[in-house]
C-alpha cells in the first residue's frame, strides 16, 4: 500500500465522468488499499478515485455515526461503481470541505436519506440506506465520479481563514462583554 498524491483544482480529472469498473483485478484491489490509506493519512472521510488521478468509479469512506454511547468505531465502505437508487424529498444544508478543494468550505443542500447501490471490493453487490452525514458523504464522492465538486451546489463558499478569524472576532467580542 501507499499513500497517493490527492489532486486538486484545476486538474481537469476532477471534472470528468469516471469511467465504469468492469473487472475486479489485482490491480483494483491495490487502488482500494491505497485510496484507505491516503485518505486515513490526509485525513478525510471518504475519496474518489478521481481525486487520486484514477478516472474509475470507486469511492472509499470511513465514517463513524455519532452515538450517546462511547466512541463509536468507524466502519469502513468501499463502494465500485456505485448509483443512488432512491432518496428522500427532504433535505438538509450543512458545510462541507473537500480534499481537492483545499482551504475551503461551503454550504451545501443534500438528500436527508438515500439508498445506494455498487459492488463490494470482491464485486459483490451491496445495498446501503443511509440518512445524515453518511448520505452526505455518499453524495459528495458520488459527484466526483460524474465530475460535479460540492462548490458547484454549494449556496455559500467561504475561505477557512475567514471562518476563523470570524470565530476569533466572535470569541473576542465575548470576552470583553
Amino acid at each position: 500500500m501507499s499513500i497517493r498524491e490527492i489532486i486538486t483544482l484545476p486538474n481537469s480529472i476532477l471534472r470528468k465522468k469516471a469511467r465504469k469498473v468492469r473487472a475486479f483485478t489485482p490491480e483494483l484491489q491495490m487502488l482500494i488499499d491505497d485510496m484507505i490509506e491516503t485518505m486515513r493519512e490526509a485525513p478525510g472521510v471518504g475519496l474518489a478515485a478521481p481525486q487520486v488521478n484514477v478516472s474509475q468509479r470507486v469511492i472509499v469512506i470511513e465514517f463513524a455515526e455519532p452515538s450517546d454511547d462511547e466512541e463509536p468505531a468507524p466502519k469502513l465502505y468501499v463502494l465500485i461503481n456505485p448509483e443512488i437508487v432512491r432518496h428522500s424529498k427532504e433535505t438538509t444544508t450543512d458545510q462541507e470541505g473537500c480534499l481537492s478543494v483545499p482551504g475551503y468550505v461551503g454550504e451545501v443542500d443534500r438528500f436527508s436519506t438515500l439508498t445506494v447501490k455498487g459492488r463490494n471490493r470482491h464485486g459483490k453487490p451491496v445495498r446501503i440506506k443511509a440518512k445524515d452525514w453518511l448520505a452526505r458523504i455518499l453524495q459528495h464522492e458520488i459527484d466526483h465520479l460524474d465530475g460535479v465538486l460540492y462548490i458547484d451546489r454549494a449556496n455559500q463558499v467561504w475561505r477557512l481563514e475567514e471562518l476563523e478569524q470570524q470565530a476569533n472576532e466572535a470569541g473576542a467580542a465575548s470576552e470583553a462583554i
